[in-house]
């Protein structure tokens, strides 16, 4: 297998994999440098940010603002709005990149696949027909077209006028 290198990941990697309170998580901790550019808008209870490391362009989660890892640690409040703002992503992402579809997922705990299993999040990634190329299948490598700061500044004012709208 080929390695491309990517020293500014350490960081994240080592810091998320050690990561036990709110106050290391990078989800609690979102006045970290760069972080709050990332956010696309903010509820009462949880909030949208753009994936520093993307599986595809508009990479979302929503996020909890409380430091919890499990649907179960969730009140019903949580999950009203966690479910309301990742269907106002949803639509952010077919307004904003038009794709063929959206992965939507959770992984709970480390063999699920969660890269930070202490604070709960969803995942939202838009999906276009043939989008696996041959860098992801061949280099096992990602070809991002679009920097999360041009990401960011589509994504806004979608989230902004959606958020009035409700």
């Amino acid at each position: 297998m080929e390695r491309l290198w990517a020293p500014w990941r350490l960081a994240y990697v080592s810091g998320a994999s050690g990561s036990k309170t709110d106050d290391d998580c990078i989800f609690c901790n979102t006045s970290a440098p760069g972080r709050g550019e990332l956010i696309l808008v903010r509820g009462r209870l949880t909030y949208v940010i753009l994936n520093l490391y993307p599986y595809n362009n508009g990479h979302l989660m929503v996020v909890p603002n409380r430091h919890i890892a499990e649907l179960a640690e969730t009140t019903a409040e949580e999950r009203v709005e966690l479910i309301d703002l990742t269907r106002l992503s949803e639509m952010a992402l077919a307004e904003g990149y038009r794709p063929d579809g959206v992965n939507v997922g959770i992984n709970l705990g480390r063999t699920s696949g969660a890269g930070i299993q202490e604070h709960l999040h969803v995942h939202l990634v838009p999906r276009w027909s043939g989008d696996t190329n041959f860098m992801g299948v061949i280099a096992d490598t990602r070809v991002l077209p679009e920097d999360l700061t041009q990401s960011a500044s589509r994504l806004r004012p979608i989230f902004e006028r959606l958020t009035r709208e409700l």
